[in-house]
């Protein structure tokens, strides 16, 4: 009797990149000497100097204030959200990411209001000896690498959409004398650094929701042995 064997078919399961939880030592240099820059220009006479000039260059010196900076800083967050639901799906599961977007904001909190009372810098303006960093900055550049994170893998693009609105608002903390050109530059620096470390932190201290997976059909070729008759069937998911 001739005998029908089986033919196997393989299905492989594909996932979706997901470079966010891999932190390259270059992503925390560059913002990190940032930051130090920002502090040396506050304890430095020749930083000082040079915030001075800048002032002098991009502030109105409070004429023409200019109020959408008080606003703007949450944009790309909100963003997130917005094109997940239209249906541009972010990286992360809606909980995962507003779990890691909490860890980032717990992070920059601690960190802006530990520098503010550390550093008691006086404000351009005179309003306030808390300057240094500057906390609308910190929260702008903290909601535009959350926007970059959730979509560096599918649509980079729009991850830079938010890192533009952030230097807008760190440039109208300056142009409304709130902020020294040092203040808004740490700022940044602190927002960024406190989401990529939410984004290395996450994974390890709790299971990710994985919505990469793709679900997957698979059919294999009917089979007949002498004695048996059948179809492979598999369902993965």
């Amino acid at each position: 009797t001739a005998e029908i064997m089986p033919r196997r078919e393989y299905v492989t399961i594909t996932e979706y990149n997901d470079p966010t939880h891999h932190v390259r030592p270059a992503e925390w240099i560059v913002p990190g000497v940032a930051a130090v820059g920002g502090a040396l220009c506050v304890k430095t006479a020749w930083g000082k100097q040079f915030r001075h000039w800048a002032q002098k260059n991009l502030s109105r010196h409070g004429e023409k204030k200019v109020w959408a900076d008080n606003y703007m800083p949450y944009v790309p967050a909100a963003a997130v959200y917005a094109l997940d639901l239209c249906g541009v799906k972010a990286q992360h599961s809606f909980l995962d990411r507003t779990i890691i977007l909490g860890m980032s904001a717990v992070t920059m909190v601690a960190v802006t209001k530990g520098a503010k009372m550390a550093f008691k810098e006086s404000r351009p303006d005179g309003n306030g000896k808390d300057a240094f960093p500057s906390g609308h900055t910190a929260i702008s550049f903290m909601c535009a690498e959350f926007l970059w994170q959730e979509y560096r893998a599918s649509k980079p693009w729009i991850g830079y959409t938010g890192y533009a609105l952030a230097a807008g608002v760190a440039y109208l903390r300056v142009h409304n004398n709130r902020h020294w050109v040092s203040d808004v530059v740490a700022g940044a620096a602190v927002g960024m650094l406190s989401t990529k470390f939410a984004y290395w932190l996450y994974p390890k201290l709790f299971k990710e929701h994985k919505r990469g997976v793709k679900k997957a059909v698979a059919f294999g070729a009917p089979y007949y042995n002498g004695k048996e008759a059948g179809v492979n069937f598999a369902l993965l998911f």
